[in-house]
């Protein structure tokens, strides 16, 4: 295969490369992602005001995050479309293509007049932005992941890997603290107005830099060195012939994806809306589970690489199905800023060893030459059954029963999901379980 007139001349990352700066340029796109994804979730309020006027708040707050979850539908045609390509052209091509997708996402969202300004225009223009981050997220997370399982050092699979999600932790940090420095430099009236939109100019603005780290990244020895490389029809073929494997890791990554999202984009509304604690407090305990996952993360997948993935996901689910309406119901009895930090700095201990240990599993147990399209998709669909409408499941939720710790039955069933999942995929010692002691 002719090499991309657009790749180094040095061709395959070599051994003088910085691993650091490897990591650092390919996760650089999963920072925008997740910052502009957190972003809309913790202005969700303001957002559906000023795009999603209704009759009611709750009307107007479930309209936005459905929208938010629109986008989520996108990812498993992401995954597919462009999962098949990154497994083509290459892991370093791909992802200059999917940042871009995802810029332009970002900027339109940031740009669009408000409904009083252009009417209808207003959400429709939204829902095309989320669904342009969504297609390119879906395989935005798994040509990194790929790319990270490709390179790593032998048996150190799981530690590398982890970087993926840990670069995500890193933009919850900096929106969070951002959002936190206008929260006490505005008011109430001027974040409404236009205050919210500052954070996502700011990472329109941080494009650029995105752009120019992607473009420095070079190829995998691993790709480069396969002398077949899938045609886009060949992708399809395999994807259908794998099936079971593609569904089986969805259900795997279901528990990841619904507590990540429940404990970042979902606890500004909830702290605010639900519990009725303070703008500044939510904040707060965002920053400090930005903080935790950044920790757990590459512990889980370290701890992984020595005593394999199938223990930590098996142990790490199974407290999740026991202990985590117990530790809700706990907060929503009696809310306070020191509760709501504990209970969700417990479930950030769930989503970093579980996570960590997870997404090297699901680069293992998926066919070679479809590594990034089987990951992506299975990634994606989880994320679009689960992860993405864990804010408009829970906001319902707790409508319905009138019960405060109602979203922990949403983390309990992604929790059985990816108990099942997982002696599903390692049952009688099968490759997955073989390889994840490799590395």
């Amino acid at each position: 295969m002719a090499q991309d007139p657009r790749t180094p001349a040095a061709g395959a990352v070599a051994s003088t490369t910085s691993k650091l700066g490897a990591v650092l340029r390919v996760t650089s796109g999963n920072f925008l992602e997740q910052f502009d994804f957190f972003l809309f979730g913790f202005y969700a309020t303001f957002i559906s005001k000023t795009f999603f006027p209704a009759g009611s708040d709750f009307a107007s707050l479930m309209l936005t995050f459905a929208v938010f979850g629109a986008g989520f539908l996108m990812r498993p045609l992401g995954a597919i479309v462009l999962g098949a390509y990154i497994d083509k052209v290459g892991r370093r091509l791909g992802l200059i293509v999917t940042l871009s997708i995802m810029a332009s996402g970002t900027i339109l969202i940031a740009c669009v007049p408000g409904y009083a300004s252009i009417g209808l225009f207003a959400p429709l223009l939204v829902l095309i932005g989320r669904l342009l981050q969504g297609f390119s997220a879906g395989a935005e997370l798994g040509g990194v992941s790929v790319y990270l399982a490709e390179m790593a050092t032998p048996g150190r699979k799981g530690f590398y890997t982890a970087w993926q999600s840990a670069s995500q932790q890193v933009a919850i940090v900096v929106a969070a603290a951002l959002g936190f420095a206008l929260n006490v430099m505005l008011t109430q009236e001027q974040t409404g107005a236009w205050g919210w939109r500052i954070p996502f100019f700011i990472g329109c603005a941080i494009v650029p830099f995105l752009y120019v780290l992607r473009r420095s990244l070079q190829e995998t020895v691993e790709f480069q060195a396969r002398r077949h490389h899938p045609s886009t029809s060949e992708v399809f073929q395999s994807m259908l012939a794998n099936w079971k494997t593609v569904l089986a890791g969805m259900m795997m990554v279901a528990m990841t994806t619904t507590t990540f999202y429940l404990i970042t984009v979902y606890t500004p509304t909830f702290g605010k809306t639900v519990l009725h604690l303070s703008t500044s407090d939510s904040l707060i305990v965002t920053l400090f589970v930005g903080v935790s996952n950044f920790i757990w993360l590459p512990i889980g997948g370290a701890l992984s690489d020595r005593i394999g993935r199938k223990p930590l996901l098996l142990v790490i689910s199974g407290l999740a199905i026991v202990t985590s309406y117990p530790a809700l119901e706990w907060l929503a009895h009696a809310p306070s800023f020191l509760r709501m930090l504990a209970v969700l700095l417990y479930f950030s201990f769930f989503f970093g060893f579980y996570n960590g240990a997870m997404v090297a599993a699901l680069t293992e147990v998926m066919p070679v030459n479809v590594r990034v399209a089987g990951f992506s998709l299975a990634y994606s669909l989880a994320t679009a059954v689960f992860g993405g409408f864990t804010p408009a499941v829970s906001t319902y939720l707790i409508q319905a029963t009138g019960d405060k710790a109602a979203p922990a039955y949403w983390l309990i069933f992604a929790a059985l999901c990816g108990f099942v999942a997982t002696l599903t995929l390692y049952r009688r010692g099968g490759a997955a379980e073989l390889q994840a002691g490799l590395g």
